[in-house]
């Protein structure tokens, strides 16, 4: 007997019986039922995927089940077992909203256009979400990422998404869960629903006769539809956190992303040649042959410095402090150029700054996800950053970046608008830095900097290592000679706040000029705030 080659709803091939065998024997955990010629398959088939879905299947039985349900076929049936599951929790209580979720979570793995990877790793978070109840979707999903992991590093997983050339795999799965967010809609969701239905009426057919097991597919089948015909009646209050739950799987994956790209890790290496001074700075850019790409020449002819004194513009933005916008000193108001304007961000919304060893992580300055993407897919991205955010290399030598990490529904007054370009007029005043990309600037420490960065200062040795020097403070460092103070580097020790993650390496280097690496390498100690926070 062998399964007609009809066209299914979810686009895939027809499931050979072999592969069905196999399937349900998993699902049911008969496996003397393999090779029993006398089992009708289809009976056999429809008892499994109408019985009692087990929600507490072992971790391991989670990932075979993923794996399998990728073979072209036997996922349709995991997804019918799961959608019957999810209609006899409704069909309980139609006002129960995390039972509508449940099935708009199952409903999803229906979309036409999901690729088996994705399906998969969002059947393995799905089902971690469901068992939450809805409490804590956030812990739930941080679980559930042990196992997405377990899931990719099987053999034939991670031949599948080599051949897909995925260099950055967790990337990439962001972008396709981010896909799968932009179509959750009650439209794309009904559709999904009616393949399935579609799809489990195939089902029916080959055991409508059959004695029992007919009577009881009819019914199943007659159980769903009758929670189809209310979807669009109870489903719109499952769309919101529908679309959170995806939205905590995006920046999860993110997140995962950014750790394959994580900071300084074995502080035995040499990353920093320190902080520069100005003076150091405008000597190497001036003798700089040729110059480089993000030092233009002459003067700046646009983006100019917005002038504090203009007519109302303090008076604007003292007000806008009143209202909990950040205060802006002269010079921050100076760093804008005409757009500058206040905002609210609301989360889930992710903010980058670039950061050196010797920078704070909760500054000022940041940047939204679109910016950072123009930037790290720019010909030369650190030159793109100087450039077109106007910032001087004895202002931040650079080398790793942090994220500011929005929460959904959390929100932040900032000022945002383009950078003004930048001219150091009594010491380079034939060159500037052009500016004019958004930048966004609000005190990450807090308004009270209670959640400012710990540092100390460390003594340079005479091995090219920091090695921290005795009740040195910034009282105490700023009281020595130049001379004095070139002995030490100021080090970030500890990133306090607890929504900024990093630090990153953004795989710049730590230089900007050649002249720069004849200098004395620093080998950093092992501090928390140079090693990344995940």
């Amino acid at each position: 007997m062998s399964v007609p080659q009809t066209s299914l709803p979810n686009q895939a091939p027809p499931v050979t019986l072999e592969q069905l065998r196999e399937a349900l024997a998993f699902v049911t955990e008969q496996y003397d039922k393999i090779a029993d010629s006398t089992t009708n398959v289809f009976v056999w088939l429809w008892e499994a995927i109408q019985g009692d879905f087990n929600e507490e299947r072992t971790t391991g039985q989670i990932i075979f089940d993923t794996a399998i349900s990728m073979i072209p076929g036997v996922d349709q049936v995991c997804d019918v077992r799961d959608i019957i599951a999810n209609c006899k929790l409704i069909n309980e209580d139609k006002t129960d909203t995390w039972a509508w979720v449940a099935l708009c979570l199952t409903l999803i793995g229906l979309f036409p256009t999901l690729g088996s990877l994705v399906k998969g790793v969002l059947k393995i978070f799905f089902l971690f979400v469901r068992r939450s109840g809805g409490d804590a979707v956030v812990r739930a999903v941080e679980e559930a990422m042990t196992w997405v992991i377990t899931f990719l590093r099987k053999r034939e997983v991670q031949h599948y998404w080599k051949a897909l050339k995925w260099d950055r795999l967790f990337l990439e799965l962001a972008n396709g869960v981010k896909a799968v967010r932009a179509q959750v809609s009650l439209a794309y969701l009904r559709r999904a629903f009616d393949r399935g239905i579609a799809l489990m009426q195939n089902l029916v057919r080959y055991v409508k006769h059959v004695p029992f097991a007919g009577g009881r597919a009819e019914a199943a089948f007659g159980m769903v539809r009758g929670i189809r015909s209310e979807f669009d009646r109870y489903a719109s209050r499952a769309l919101r956190p529908v679309q959170d739950i995806l939205d905590t799987i995006i920046r999860r994956l993110e997140i995962e992303d950014l750790y394959q790209r994580r900071g300084i890790l074995d502080t035995g290496n040499i990353h920093f040649t320190g902080g520069l001074p100005e003076a150091q700075a405008v000597a190497l850019m001036r003798r700089a042959d040729p110059a480089p790409s993000w030092l233009s020449k002459g003067k700046p002819t646009k983006n100019k410095s917005l002038d504090p004194r203009t007519k109302g513009l303090r008076n604007k933005i003292d007000r806008a402090a009143g209202e909990g916008y950040p205060k802006l000193s002269d010079g921050e108001i100076r760093s804008f150029t005409v757009g500058m304007r206040q905002a609210e961000l609301v989360g889930p919304m992710r903010l980058y700054r670039v950061v050196s060893p010797n920078n704070s992580a909760a500054g000022a300055d940041w940047v939204t996800e679109d910016v950072w993407n123009q930037i790290m897919t720019a010909p030369d991205p650190k030159a793109a950053w100087r450039k077109h955010l106007a910032v001087w290399p004895d202002w931040n030598p650079d080398g790793q970046f942090v994220v500011y990490d929005l929460k959904p529904g959390e929100r932040l007054k900032v000022w945002r608008g383009p950078a003004a370009a930048q001219v150091k007029e009594e010491v380079l005043p034939d060159h500037f830095l052009e500016g004019g990309w958004e930048q966004i600037k609000f005190p990450a420490s807090g308004p009270n900097g209670g959640l400012g960065d710990a540092g100390g200062y460390y003594r340079r040795s005479a091995d090219g290592r920091l090695t921290q020097a005795d009740d040195m403070d910034r009282t105490r460092y700023h009281g020595l000679s130049s001379e004095e103070q070139a002995q030490y580097q100021f080090l970030r020790e500890k990133i306090e706040h607890p929504s900024i993650l990093g630090p990153f390496d953004t795989g710049w280097g730590y230089t900007d000029f050649d002249a720069q690496m004849i200098d004395a390498r620093l080998g950093l100690p092992s501090l928390p705030g140079q090693v990344t926070n995940l």
